[in-house]
């Protein structure tokens, strides 16, 4: 197995949605409100990743903007990319928690061991055989990136406040899940929230087209559960009720399609990693964080591919399978893609199909969609929100990664200003 160089107690995480409104690029608002927001909760600096002490870095800015030898807008660019990365990490790891732990592998070093969840991984298994493996790979990526860019923000002196807050306790506060194989110490202290869910699975059908790219203004159908996707899912088991009547190796149908809905949900999350780095790539200035930003970029990519790949397993050789949720009442159904005819479901057509980019007039070629700049990372932030990852999350929270997808958007290259 992969092994981590970090040890337990890292609970950090986060990611992205791109291709936002125009109407989300404006100026950086005024920090002055986030300041003293900052001040007024006591920002530390207790950075949960021990791995950045290990690093000589210059003494950490009191003034949550400031860049040190970074340009203000390359800082704020890898600030909100390590939000990104500190939402998606808190999110992987309760996936890995009940569904990645490998049956309890001593060498696992990211979190601490619980035995996991055995009906949800039964399910979980019905994608691949290796869904466990990669879960864990998956979170241990994700816990890496954030690691990585805040050591590197603080060797430049710049400041990482907020990246300390979201890191902390103040907005930890999401319940999550009780069911067994959920670290007890973790209950009630979660940033992101997984029972909630609204999977847009317009990507499956985005990444099939040949003739339309969201760049253009193209709008793309839901792929599961029709016109609307998935909506108000639990993709966790939520408490031990949720697994109920399974057996080893028997998921019911219930976990089944919690299980489905995670499959879908994982590629949702990995796809906004995809587009969101080239977005905000196209404003760095400096020639290394560029590095930083294309080298981290591709791996989300990765990421994206193999869970679309295993997302188009559910339901394989059966029947539709349609699942009401007995605590919200709201019914989703999960089809056979292999038996589709439809080229927009396909299940194996999982590298980008070649389509129309910049203009119509080009001929069509398989690119990464969206990659559009504009209004990129507040885009990300309302794909998140609407999505129902922050549901239960305080107006601070809102306020604070608004005001920091907000900066990273106002960020131009040196020589554009």
């Amino acid at each position: 197995m992969k092994k981590s160089i970090f040890k337990n107690g890292v609970t950090s995480q986060s990611q992205s949605l791109p291709g936002g409104n125009p109407s989300s690029e404006r100026p950086s608002r005024p920090v002055v409100g986030r300041r003293s927001f900052l001040k007024g909760l006591g920002a530390t600096g207790a950075l949960l990743v021990p791995a950045t002490a290990l690093l000589t870095t210059t003494a950490k800015a009191k003034n949550p903007d400031a860049s040190g030898k970074l340009t203000k807008g390359d800082a704020a660019i890898l600030r909100f990319l390590a939000v990104a990365e500190i939402i998606e990490t808190d999110l992987w790891l309760q996936y890995w928690e009940l569904g990645g732990q490998l049956n309890v592998n001593p060498t696992n070093e990211f979190a601490t061991p619980t035995g996991g969840n055995t009906p949800y991984t039964d399910g979980l298994l019905l994608l691949d055989g290796d869904m466990p493996q990669y879960i864990n790979d998956n979170t241990d990526d994700e816990i890496t990136h954030v690691a990585f860019l805040e050591a590197y923000l603080k060797s430049k002196g710049a400041s990482v406040a907020e990246l300390d807050l979201l890191n902390g306790p103040t907005f930890r506060t999401l319940k999550g899940s009780t069911a067994d194989g959920v670290d007890p110490k973790k209950v009630g202290k979660r940033l992101t929230n997984l029972t909630q869910l609204n999977v847009d699975t317009s990507y499956w059908t985005r990444y099939r087209s040949d003739n339309k790219n969201p760049d253009l203004g193209d709008t793309f159908a839901q792929a599961v559960n029709p016109p609307n996707g998935i909506i108000n899912r639990t993709a966790i088991p939520r408490d031990n009720d949720d697994t109920k009547g399974s057996s080893p190796g028997k998921p019911t149908p219930h976990v089944q399609a919690i299980a489905f809905t995670a499959g879908f949900h994982f590629a949702f999350i990995e796809i906004g990693g995809t587009s969101l780095y080239p977005s905000l790539a196209q404003r760095v200035s400096d020639p290394e964080v560029l590095r930083v930003v294309l080298s981290i970029g591709p791996t989300e990519a990765m990421h994206f591919q193999t869970w679309q790949d295993k997302a188009g397993n559910a339901n394989t050789g059966n029947p539709p399978l349609t699942d009401v949720d007995p605590k919200t009442g709201s019914s989703v159904t999960f089809v056979d893609f292999h038996a589709t005819t439809d080229p927009l479901l396909q299940a194996n057509l999982i590298m980008p199909e070649p389509t129309f980019f910049l203009n119509r007039n080009f001929p069509i070629v398989s690119i990464i969609r969206p990659t559009e700049t504009k209004g990129a990372a507040m885009g990300a932030v309302k794909a998140l929100t609407a999505d129902g990852l922050f549901n239960g999350q305080s107006e601070d929270f809102f306020e604070l990664i608004a005001d920091l997808a907000s900066d990273a958007d106002a960020a131009r290259r040196e020589s554009d200003k």
